[in-house]
């Protein structure tokens, strides 16, 4: 696998099973999010404003990822587990990395499908 993907896998893995201190450090200090509810630059306001959904991530089935250079596309079902339901959502996560980092992503998902696993409120 190449580095560039490498880091794009470790960091979804790590994200997305809740542990942030580890995706982190795979991310640069200029970080760019963009996703259908929000976006985000800076790694700190990225990590501040995921925050409310750490506890209630539980990692992610890979279905297909694609790698091209320093880019990976991962097609995968995120599973959550709230006080509201427990489920998962596709989505489509594009990762740009750079010197061994993250330095964008770009989510694509059905917010709906997303939005019915989040408490209210």
């Amino acid at each position: 696998m190449p580095a560039a993907t490498q880091v794009a896998t470790e960091y979804l893995d790590a994200f997305c099973s809740g542990d942030f201190d580890r995706a982190r450090t795979l991310v640069s200090e200029d970080f760019e999010f963009v996703g259908p509810l929000t976006q985000v630059r800076g790694r700190d306001a990225f990590f501040d404003g995921a925050a409310p959904l750490h506890p209630f991530l539980r990692g992610r089935r890979v279905l297909r990822d694609f790698g091209d250079g320093d880019e990976l596309c991962s097609i995968y079902e995120l599973a959550l587990e709230t006080p509201t339901a427990t489920g998962s959502v596709l989505l489509a996560d594009w990762v740009t990395t750079a010197d061994g980092v993250v330095v964008a992503e770009r989510l694509v998902y059905d917010t709906a499908a997303f939005l019915a696993l989040m408490p209210k409120g």
